[in-house]
C-alpha cells in the first residue's frame, strides 16, 4: 500500500470503490504521477495534506534559528548568503503550501493548524543557534540530513509534491555547501 496510514480504518472516512482503488494502486505500482484532478482515495489525500503541510511548516519555521543571525553575521558576504538561504527556505514553504492547496485545503487553514499546535513541524528547529558556528552546522548537517530524507520525495507519487521537491533538493544542496564553507572559514 502507498502509506501505512491507509491501513488504519479510522483514517478511511468512507468506503472506497474497490475497482477505483485497484486502478489507483496500479498507477502507483507503475510509478505514474497522480495529479490534483485525478481520482484518489480519501485517505491518500488526507495523508498527503498532513505530510506536505508538516514539511511546509518545517521549511518556514526553519528560517527562524538563522534569521536571528542576519544582523550579527561577521561580514557583508556572510549576511548576503544568510539572507539568500532564509529567502530560499521561505520559498520552499510556499512551494509546498501551494502543492497542499491543490488537494483542496487553504493555506490559511494550514497556517492556523500550525499556530494552534494541531499541525507539527520538525523539532530540530527548536534548538537554538547560540553562536555563529551553529549557523554553519545547521547549513552543513541539518540541510545535509534533509537532503538525504528528501531525495526520495522527488520520486513520490503525487506530481505537485514531486516537482516541488526537485527544486527544493537542488537548493538544499547549495545550502549544505554554504554551511560547510562557513565552518571551514
Amino acid at each position: 500500500m502507498y502509506t501505512q496510514a491507509l491501513n488504519n480504518p479510522a483514517v478511511e472516512a468512507e468506503v472506497e470503490d474497490e475497482e477505483k482503488l485497484a486502478a489507483f494502486q496500479a498507477r502507483i505500482d507503475r510509478e505514474e504521477k497522480i495529479e490534483p484532478n485525478d481520482w484518489m482515495p480519501a485517505a491518500y489525500r488526507k495523508t498527503l495534506v498532513r505530510q506536505i503541510s508538516q514539511h511546509a511548516h518545517s521549511e518556514v519555521v526553519g528560517m527562524l534559528p538563522e534569521g536571528n543571525w542576519v544582523t550579527r553575521a561577521p561580514s557583508l558576504k556572510r549576511k548576503a548568503i544568510l539572507l539568500a538561504k532564509i529567502q530560499d527556505e521561505g520559498g520552499h514553504g510556499l512551494y509546498l503550501y501551494s502543492a497542499a492547496e491543490t488537494l483542496g485545503v487553504s493555506r490559511e487553514e494550514l497556517v492556523d493548524q500550525l499556530l494552534s499546535g494541531k499541525a507539527k513541524y520538525s523539532s530540530i528547529f527548536n534548538y537554538p543557534t547560540l553562536n555563529w558556528a551553529d549557523v554553519g552546522a545547521v547549513g552543513w548537517l541539518v540541510d545535509g540530513a534533509a537532503i538525504m530524507n528528501q531525495i526520495p520525495l522527488c520520486r513520490c507519487s503525487f506530481g505537485p509534491y514531486s516537482r516541488a521537491m526537485i527544486r527544493i533538493c537542488k537548493e538544499e544542496s547549495f545550502h549544505q555547501r554554504q554551511g560547510y564553507d562557513l565552518l571551514v572559514a
